[in-house]
């Protein structure tokens, strides 16, 4: 009885956390999804989007996941789960519809894993975010409620739009130029700051990407002038 009470309480402290946010790089990291569907397809593309090594253990997979396969964008084993499958993992994702074969992976799993939507046997959550470009605006209520993590996610979606995707390749190219151009640190962080401003945010929302593209070009002149 009172194992079971501990159980009972360290789910409830699990489902409470309070998460360490981070951004993790997945370039060449071996993932493998368990799980062939819907759910498990919206899993895979945003991995394959990470350039990571994506294996899917599956029975069967989606029409859009087997084009992916084709592609040769992803390894596809036609088969249930085993332990073995784990082995040398960076990142795990169950998303199958078997609630003990996610428990088994949950277990099983020496590395990063995760199971949709049960937060208890994850030790990370997949935040709900927002993509622009090399922008991303992550959102999570640490399991509490991911309707509203997915509410604000729609809100933000509005407040900071496509531009900001243009932008920020604008910013790439110009701060490149501005490390070797800008021989002054003081300067230099000036202008960095300035193309970063509440002014310019302001501008791009405005006015659109062209015309704060300009302003960046315009202000990076002045500051280059001898």
């Amino acid at each position: 009885m009172k194992d079971r009470k501990q159980r009972s309480q360290a789910v409830k402290a699990k489902a409470c956390n309070t998460y360490y946010p981070a951004f993790i790089d997945l370039e060449n990291k071996k993932t493998v999804v368990f799980g062939g569907g819907k759910v498990a397809e919206r899993k895979i593309l945003g991995l394959l989007d990470t350039g990571a090594k994506v294996t899917v253990v599956s029975p069967g997979i989606t029409k859009r996941i087997e084009r992916e396969k084709q592609k040769g964008r992803l390894r596809h084993i036609c088969r249930g789960y085993r332990k073995s499958d784990l082995k040398n993992a960076f990142l795990v994702i169950a998303a199958t519809d078997d609630r003990d074969v996610n428990e088994r992976v949950s277990r099983d799993a020496p590395c990063l894993v995760n199971v949709v939507d049960v937060p208890k046997l994850c030790n990370f959550i997949v935040p709900s975010s927002v993509q622009r470009g090399p922008l991303t605006i992550a959102i999570s209520t640490g399991g509490v409620s991911p309707a509203l993590a997915r509410s604000l996610r729609k809100e933000l979606e509005k407040i900071y739009g496509c531009e900001f995707s243009g932008y920020l390749k604008t910013l790439q190219k110009i701060r490149a130029q501005a490390m070797t151009m800008i021989k002054d640190g003081k300067k230099r962080a000036g202008f960095l700051k300035a193309v970063a401003s509440e002014n310019m945010l302001k501008l791009l929302k405005e006015k659109g990407c062209s015309e704060a593209g300009e302003a960046v070009k315009s202000l990076f002149n002045s500051y280059t002038a001898k």
